[in-house]
């Protein structure tokens, strides 16, 4: 036969190179994913945002005497408990999603335009939409 010569001696032993494990031996005839990331993708693409609403003239003027209120008692010391509804822009693509969060105010930034609670988060006024609490 045409091997008969060689069937019959033993396994060739590398002296430089280390013997693979299964695992990494496996791996070499695993699948290759052409489309890395795709996936991903596709998941980014369904994931739903929200549209930025509007304010009404009277809402707006509503939302203008709290935070007016807010920055009055601030101004005497005091650190009012607030729940405070806005929307945050996504990074990724347009919309967003309404927020809403619990917290003390911390400080509220007027040139800036920003309320910065005790945890440290700031919200810009341009986005909030309610601010309801101890006022």
């Amino acid at each position: 036969m045409k091997y008969d010569d060689m069937i019959h001696l033993p396994h060739h032993v590398s002296e430089t190179h280390p013997r693979m494990s299964l695992y990494d031996r496996a791996a070499q005839f695993s699948p290759f994913a052409a489309l890395t990331g795709h996936g991903a993708a596709i998941r980014e693409t369904a994931r739903l945002t929200q549209s930025r609403v509007e304010l009404s003239e009277d809402s707006q003027k509503d939302l203008d005497e709290k935070i007016n209120l807010l920055m009055e008692r601030m101004g005497k010391g005091q650190h009012p408990a607030v729940s405070i509804t806005y929307f945050e822009p996504d990074e990724k693509k347009m919309g967003g999603e309404y927020v809403t969060v619990e917290g003390t105010v911390r400080k509220v930034r007027e040139y800036e335009r920003r309320i910065v609670l005790e945890d440290g988060r700031e919200i810009p006024m341009g986005e909030v939409v309610e601010i309801d609490g101890n006022q």
